[in-house]
């Protein structure tokens, strides 16, 4: 049974006033499975194209608390004490920042864990 799915596409923008980036990581929420997960891929290579300067570190670090937020739970802070719905709210509200997300999108899915890992092999892995 299909069930209904949001989700948005993490962008890295090393440098906020050029616009430039790169699609890093696919936040996926589906309410009705209880799913709230994210998958990271960050290109170093394409990012460092775009910013040779940017440490690396803080951006992949920022990406992986994204994936500590969907877990929830006391670990994650005040934020992973928040219902699924809310914390995925928080994760893709609009912000100004080197890491942004993409307007959230919507579909169908049988299994959200497949349809996590399908977005980010379309979405964020570079093209073959």
């Amino acid at each position: 049974m299909s069930k209904l799915f949001e989700y948005a596409v993490l962008r890295v923008v090393p440098r906020v006033e050029r616009g430039e980036f790169i699609n890093a990581a696919v936040v996926l929420h589906c309410a009705e499975a209880n799913f709230l997960d994210a998958r990271v891929h960050l290109d170093r290579r394409r990012l460092s194209a775009l910013d040779p300067g940017l440490d690396h570190a803080p951006v992949l670090a920022h990406l992986d608390a994204t994936r500590l937020l969907c877990a929830g739970g006391r670990g994650a802070g005040p934020i992973g004490l928040l219902p699924r719905s809310q914390r995925f709210g928080w994760l893709v509200a609009p912000r100004s920042a080197i890491v942004q997300p993409s307007p959230v999108h919507t579909g169908f899915t049988a299994n959200p864990g497949e349809t996590l890992e399908h977005l980010l092999k379309v979405m964020v892995y570079p093209l073959a």
